[in-house]
């Protein structure tokens, strides 16, 4: 793996636990179909995307805002994200949640700051356009970034783009089905991630020698 310079974030899954509720109830309105259910959130908003990518969409942002409002944000994300700054490693939103639920989530996060906020209004679309919005406002080559995701959708994208994948394993038999998408890594607590730049950093030294 190349040295890693900046990691995108999408908070869905990887930053707070969100609630499927918002995401299903816009999927419904969007499809015109009946609710599903769906223990997962990862999973609804993905979902979610899909939907919006092939129909052309007006979402609804009070839903996403009360998404986001619903959060719960990972205990893990402001000592890991800050230690990351402090190891130099830049730290990007890439999300296709509307500016409203970005700016509201950053808000709930603070005193965190990102070196870049991309939504999917900023971006132009969804998916792989936050991503890519991002990379090309950093300038930072795609082979030199990390995603986080817990998703098949979201490797998916990741890959597609070009950028090195990080499975978020939030749940053991999840994580052991999507290793088959072959991430570039995985990490079962933000925690671990800085201690992963390092070790990329000390073999990559090592290498070099």
């Amino acid at each position: 793996m190349q040295a890693i310079k900046g990691i995108l974030f999408e908070p869905v899954g990887c930053l707070a636990e969100f609630p499927p509720e918002p995401f299903l109830e816009i999927a419904a309105r969007l499809s015109g179909r009946k609710k599903q259910t769906s223990s997962s959130s990862s999973r609804a908003y993905w979902h979610l995307l899909n939907l919006m990518q092939a129909s052309g969409y007006n979402i609804i942002e009070p839903l996403e805002v009360q998404a986001v409002d619903g959060a719960l944000i990972y205990d893990d994300v402001v000592p890991a994200l800050s230690e990351l700054k402090a190891m130099g490693i830049r730290r990007f939103i890439a999300s296709s949640l509307s500016s409203a639920a970005i700016t509201r989530f950053v808000e709930r996060c603070s005193p965190l700051d990102f070196d870049g906020i991309w939504s999917r209004d900023n971006a132009g679309g969804v998916k792989t356009a936050p991503l890519q919005s991002a990379l090309d406002g950093a300038g930072v080559r795609p082979e030199h970034a990390m995603f986080l995701t817990d998703t098949a959708e979201g490797l998916k994208v990741a890959q597609s783009v070009g950028v090195n994948a990080i499975l978020m394993m939030n749940d053991p038999d999840e994580a052991r089905r999507l290793a088959t998408h072959n991430p570039a890594g995985g990490i079962v607590s933000l925690h671990e991630l800085p201690d992963f730049i390092r070790l990329l950093r000390a073999d990559r030294s090592t290498a070099q020698h």
